[in-house]
């Protein structure tokens, strides 16, 4: 009987410790949560109080509908409707180049490249993907962009040597291995019965990528492709030096643009003091691009769940 009382009180006292490190680690993670939530709200709540400063001092429907962008002067001006236009434009570019590259060779990849083929490509993706971004700027400045005037000079077209083309071109190249990691990371993981029952329903193979494996792997292809935009929209150094730093209203992508992320730089590393317009600019600016991307956040969400429930509609 006090052998098995022991055992119980050994067992019991086993489980109370168990319990504890449960306890623990839920309030652990429940901490990283909060200090996560905490986090992004200082970020918005510190760029949203300098914005409204700034919106103080100019016009809120001017900064969005202006098209002249001239701080640090007597008769200063903030219509930041060519920056916006080239930060679009630019992405555009980028995701043009990005997308299908990335997602053929994803497919390539998971679907076609046997093994062997796959570890050898798949690291050298990932390579690209460390590559500091001042690198490809070099790259655009020197290579890219000379040789896209090279080839508009030979078909009687005029592009500047600072252009939105060789930015968003290498831009692209950047994004290529985001997107093909993380779509081919999802597309090995849908479940191999899907293919198998494809194909002995007479499917080919390319009718049972189109039709059965991508529409299961779509809701991961389009997170990969939202992060692309993302890293497209918040870079720098390629653009500052591959397209230049003047606001250019223009649709024409072999002239010189510059993007929100450019301008934020711009305006604070100025000598002009932290509560003058000109610096104030930078956190309106930011606050501009915090509220695109969260947009952006929220239609990928709304396709995401609205595909999720058809394909599981259409699986039942």
């Amino acid at each position: 009987m006090k052998i098995k009382n022991k055992s119980f009180r050994a067992f019991e006292s086993k489980n109370r410790t168990t319990q504890l490190k449960e306890d623990a680690i839920r309030y652990l993670l429940i901490v990283a949560s909060v200090i996560s939530v905490l986090t992004t709200f200082g970020i918005l709540f510190s760029i949203l109080f300098e914005a409204i400063e700034f919106f103080k001092l100019r016009s809120f429907v001017y900064f969005l509908t202006g098209t002249q962008w001239s701080p640090g002067i007597e008769d200063s001006k903030f219509g930041a409707l060519p920056i916006f236009a080239g930060t679009f434009v630019i992405t555009l570019i980028a995701m043009s180049v990005a997308l299908p590259i990335g997602i053929f060779s994803a497919i390539y990849m998971s679907e076609y490249a046997s093994d062997k083929v796959r570890d050898k490509i798949k690291p050298l993706l990932e390579i690209l993907a460390g590559i500091p971004t001042v690198v490809y700027g070099f790259f655009a400045a020197i290579t890219v962009a000379p040789l896209i005037v090279t080839i508009c000079e030979s078909i009687g077209l005029e592009a500047s040597f600072n252009s939105a083309l060789a930015s968003g071109v290498v831009m692209g190249i950047m994004i290529i291995p985001v997107i093909s990691s993380l779509s081919d990371d999802v597309i090995s993981s849908v479940p191999d019965s899907l293919r198998k029952g494809s194909l002995a329903l007479g499917l080919t193979m390319s009718e049972t990528i189109k039709s059965v494996v991508l529409p299961a792997a779509l809701p991961g292809i389009i997170a990969a492709c939202l992060l692309g935009v993302s890293k497209a929209l918040g870079e720098t150094m390629i653009v500052v030096m591959a397209a230049g730093l003047r606001p250019n209203l223009t649709m024409n992508i072999l002239e010189d643009m510059t993007t929100v992320t450019v301008r934020i730089v711009d305006a604070l590393v100025g000598d002009q003091a932290f509560d003058s317009p000109a610096t104030l600019s930078a956190f309106a600016l930011g606050l501009a691009l915090f509220v695109v991307t969260l947009i952006l956040n929220i239609i990928s969400v709304y396709f995401i769940r609205k595909f999720k429930e058809k394909y599981k509609v259409n699986s039942l």
